[in-house]
């Protein structure tokens, strides 16, 4: 990781600064409050190549180390970041590489004195939309609509990112912009790290 920050953009906010970060092997949502909004995913090289979790094992971690370490130097070293919690209930493959991509983010966030604020798909998606079962059209709906600065693109990793930076802020004490209660609901929802300061 490095302490090195983008140059900020007109739509940035002032510290403190957060990171929202919605981990996936195929495409992470990561969203700072210093105005920008970015996905990175593993990238097949050619169309007829193997996904991430159907290439050989040594060549798999291998790639999801690369991937981490693109996610984790784009975060850089902000004063919170907000991850969301995997989704336990979710079938399909790639379950085991997931828990790994998930571990690592975390255990290196940590490592380097990030404090790491915790959110459930459903109360990200409560806190975006006031409704903790929203499909990801409405979250996208929502998130474009109210953090009109941060450009998802209809990315739902991307709009998922915002949602959990912008509670992450709200936390903290300076939220983006005011919400109903249903909505700050989901901040109850969350676990929050130790930090000075916080308002909750």
């Amino acid at each position: 990781m490095t302490t090195t920050a983008p140059e900020t953009t007109p739509t940035a906010l002032a510290p403190p600064v957060v990171i929202g970060i919605d981990p996936s092997l195929t495409g992470t949502g990561i969203a700072s409050s210093i105005g920008w909004v970015d996905v990175i995913g593993y990238k097949k090289a050619r169309a007829k190549d193997p996904g991430i979790t159907q290439l050989p094992h040594d060549e798999r971690i291998r790639a999801m180390r690369k991937l981490a370490h693109q996610v984790l130097e784009s975060i850089h070293l902000p004063d919170l970041a907000v991850m969301e919690l995997p989704a336990v209930s979710r079938s399909g493959g790639g379950a085991h590489e997931r828990g790994w991509f998930w571990w690592h983010l975390y255990s290196e966030l940590t490592r380097y004195e990030v404090p790491v604020g915790l959110m459930a798909p459903n109360a990200r998606a409560l806190y975006a939309t006031g409704k903790g079962t929203a499909a990801k059209g409405a979250v996208i709906d929502a998130v474009t609509r109210r953090f009109p600065a941060w450009a998802t693109e209809g990315n739902d990793n991307a709009a998922d990112a915002v949602a959990l930076m912008a509670a992450g802020r709200d936390w903290l004490g300076h939220p983006i912009t005011d919400l109903p209660k249903t909505h700050r609901a989901a901040l109850d929802k969350a676990t929050w790290p130790e930090m000075p300061g916080a308002l909750r």
